[in-house]
């Protein structure tokens, strides 16, 4: 289960990414995560995904 408030969705996202994921596709398919619902839900904030950096920005 992700966290409903964005921001610390966005802390706990960007954890993973770091630590346990080389991209988004794979954190959201380990975590059974809908990919365009995460996106939307971190555009909301002001945040994006960088595959570059493999971190929301």
């Amino acid at each position: 289960m992700l966290p409903q408030d964005p921001i610390i969705l966005l802390s706990y996202v960007n954890t993973k990414l770091r630590d346990e994921y080389d991209g988004l596709d794979e954190l959201c398919a380990a975590l059974d995560a809908d990919q365009e619902e995460l996106e939307r839900r971190l555009e909301g904030v002001n945040y994006r995904y960088s595959p570059e950096r493999n971190q929301f920005i």
